[in-house]
């Protein structure tokens, strides 16, 4: 058996000799990984090539079930590998003694193997086998295995440049979603992963941040999850509507007063810039802000200091600048409502964020989202939406966007009696179902020319479609969760044109 695993390793090799593709070369040595030593996940851990001092996962092979607590045994263990420069294997990670004690309580991973990936008398990385609480106990032969796997694979993983992109490119579509699930951002359109990139790179680089969309879009949220992904986020996140406070008293807002220096200045108080040192301000409806504080905002961007009012005194301080607007400031500066000088300033990295109107698509798992919360807050079981309301919902305009829908949602959980667990038309306020009779109208009200064959064509298009989505687009998996060969779901793929 031994012999064959060695045989398989050196056949390996040969293949990733004549390999071109990078990517190609990381699925491979994963999978050859996993299936010689019968782990259920498998992973490439590689320190960047470049600094020498971070590490990330940049490939994973699993044959299992999901179980997205593995991310932290990966990380400690692979710490522990490179530091120690030498080999890892346990029987049950939650006892093991190298770590602290519960650390690993909360995943289903237990027996570990590790291996360093060495090139040039260097480690460059690790690769990590996962065997969850059912599968397999690895031992001390696994191990011999998997260092001699380790030996020959890792002159190919070696390619400094693409291991290099590896730690520039932007975070898969999958990852993306998750992270900011966490600060509140929902969705799965084509044009709300387009804004999570745009908000992944604006946490990397500490630049202004001009967010211009209408009212009602998440823009302050937005904003939360940059200061919060950010090197600031340790700091304090401070927001301000420039359009609600009233003009005399927005300078005293932002840069603080000395006590004596107004008529009720009893106190000398600090601004919130100087709050907000060392963390970000959010200056929301920054368009609404009069042009004499515009002169006084844009010296303070220019030179990194305030001076409160009645001071003579001025006061350095550090702070990252997120601003918004729901109007264009670019045509306010064209119209000369807003200054030009100040408006560059702060255009460093604009971001536009789309209405819900732009990302119907999205509709359905916020309105979800927001039924669990209201359903929580005043203590009822409403655990869905009837499908009528599902498309009143889609069908809608939401000119004030997840603001408006948020608050709709709401309104419709305080309707819905308390034994019910399902909200239907009956509880729509009578001011929305001359829309919904428009709607009925519109779908039914003419000849219905779809044939059966073609309504069920489509309704399976739609089913491998969305298992293709949950399985992360991998055909093997979506499948098999379909109970039909690969061959079929690849046919079916092509008939439909189905795309990701």
């Amino acid at each position: 058996m031994e012999q064959l695993k060695l045989e398989s390793i050196i056949e390996l090799a040969s293949v990733l000799e004549r390999q071109t593709d990078f990517q190609e070369v990381l699925r491979l040595i994963t999978q050859k990984a996993s299936t010689l030593i019968r782990a259920e996940i498998a992973l490439i851990m590689m320190i960047n090539p470049r600094t020498r001092q971070t590490v990330k996962t940049i490939f994973m092979e699993e044959t299992g079930s999901e179980d997205r607590k593995y991310h932290l045994v990966n990380t400690n263990v692979s710490g522990w590998v490179i530091d120690n420069n030498t080999s890892f294997l346990t029987e049950d990670i939650k006892t093991d003694l190298r770590f602290r004690k519960n650390l690993f309580k909360d995943t289903r991973v237990k027996s570990i193997l590790c291996a360093p990936l060495r090139a040039e008398g260097a480690i460059t990385g690790t690769l990590l086998l996962l065997s969850k609480a059912e599968g397999k106990i690895f031992n001390k032969t696994d191990l011999a295995c998997l260092k001699k796997f380790a030996a020959i694979v890792a002159p190919f993983l070696h390619n400094v440049h693409k291991v290099q992109e590896y730690f520039n490119v932007s975070l898969p579509e999958v990852t993306l979603l998750k992270k900011y699930r966490q600060p509140g951002l929902l969705g799965k359109s084509k044009k709300f992963i387009e804004l999570l990139q745009s908000i992944e790179a604006a946490t990397r680089c500490d630049v202004r941040v001009l967010l211009e969309g209408q009212s009602g879009t998440g823009k302050e949220l937005i904003a939360k999850a940059i200061h919060q992904y950010s090197p600031r986020g340790q700091n304090k996140f401070i927001a301000i509507d420039c359009g609600a406070i009233p003009a005399n008293l927005i300078e005293s807002e932002l840069f603080g007063h000395i006590r004596g220096s107004f008529t009720g200045a009893n106190f000398t108080r600090k601004g919130l810039f100087e709050e907000a040192d060392g963390g970000t301000l959010f200056m929301d409806e920054i368009n609404n802000l009069p042009l004499e504080m515009q002169a006084k905002l844009l010296r303070v961007l220019q030179e990194n200091e305030i001076r409160p009012i009645g001071s003579n005194e001025t006061r350095k301080v550090d702070v990252r600048i997120i601003t918004a607007s729901s109007s264009s400031l670019k045509n306010l500066v064209e119209q000369q409502k807003f200054r030009e000088d100040l408006f560059y300033r702060l255009y460093v990295y604009p971001i536009s964020v789309p209405s819900l109107n732009e990302r119907h698509e999205d509709i359905p798992l916020l309105a979800d989202f927001f039924l669990k919360k209201y359903s929580l807050e005043q203590q009822k079981h409403v655990e869905m939406f009837h499908e009528e309301i599902i498309d009143f919902l889609l069908q809608h305009t939401w000119a004030g966007n997840v603001r408006e829908l948020e608050n709709f949602v709401e309104r419709l959980v305080t309707l819905t009696p308390l034994n019910s667990n399902i909200i239907d038309l009956k509880v729509l306020p009578n001011e929305f179902k001359t829309e919904v009779k428009k709607m009925r109208s519109k779908l039914f009200g003419g000849k219905y020319n779809t044939s059966l064959t073609e309504s069920l064509e489509k309704y399976e298009e739609e089913i491998i479609r969305k298992t293709l989505m949950g399985n992360n687009w991998n055909q093997s998996k979506s499948a098999r969760a379909l109970k039909i060969s690969e061959q079929t779901i690849r046919y079916k793929i092509k008939k439909f044109n189905i795309k990701k």
